[in-house]
């Protein structure tokens, strides 16, 4: 067990029953190039969740915790993309139009893979999805109840999009959502701060929402054995 610090109050976590959860940071979305920076937005904001990813990503590692990644994107036929979606936006700008890294949201194409700098390793699992929410039309719920999965430690990107649709997701399932805010981004900052004060609101009505250093504390090995010291 560990015990987080967090709003809106300190949350007691079964390591075995946690799993980290690193929401699409993906190259389209964080890259000069990429489909995010096309649309006009400044996706330096983005970038700066990837270092406190990084540290939550190692720390995870080095205790054995479950790690899902998820991308958002279609199939190359979109057969799974609504026309509401696709239609949004300028014509050379929607899903499935080429761009500087291949065909926008679509799976296989360069822009759709994460970022270098979080790149999976073997035994992580990669949840596709082809909504915001990490839960709509995949296999990830089925994946957390295998593994007996409680706990989400939730970060990536965009803070009150695909973030947000998650963990609303995540609640309404019944699993404990502890959300990593500097570990989040967006491109717009007023965004990225309204949304995380909604998730620990009125008692928590969402979840709970924590630091990278607070997490990556607690996940210390020196501070777990110092715990279990009777």
């Amino acid at each position: 067990m560990i015990s987080l610090s967090a709003q809106p109050e300190a949350i007691d976590l079964s390591l075995a029953q946690t799993a980290l959860v690193i929401i699409d940071m993906q190259r389209d979305f964080l890259e000069p190039g990429g489909f995010g920076a096309s649309l006009g937005n400044d996706v330096s904001l983005l970038r700066t969740a990837i270092a406190p990813c990084q540290s939550l990503l190692a720390a995870a590692r080095a205790m054995g915790m479950l790690v899902i990644h998820t991308r958002e994107g279609h199939l190359p036929d979109l057969s799974d993309a609504p026309p509401a979606k696709i239609m949004r936006g300028k014509p050379e700008l929607r899903i499935g139009s080429i761009g500087p890294m291949g065909r926008v949201l679509v799976r296989g194409e360069p822009g759709h893979g994460i970022i270098p700098e979080l790149a999976p390793v073997t035994g992580e699992i990669i949840i596709d999805k082809p909504g915001k929410g990490a839960f709509y039309r995949t296999e990830l719920n089925d994946v957390l109840k295998e593994q007996r999965i409680e706990n989400l430690l939730v970060c990536g990107v965009t803070t009150e999009v695909c973030v947000h649709t998650t963990v609303r997701e995540g609640n309404d399932r019944g699993y404990r959502c502890v959300v990593v805010g500097d570990a989040c981004a967006s491109y717009f900052p007023e965004f990225h701060r309204v949304a995380l004060a909604m998730i620990p609101a009125q008692g928590g009505i969402f979840g709970w929402v924590s630091n990278s250093t607070a997490v990556v504390a607690a996940l210390s090995p020196k501070r777990m054995s110092t715990a279990t010291t009777p």
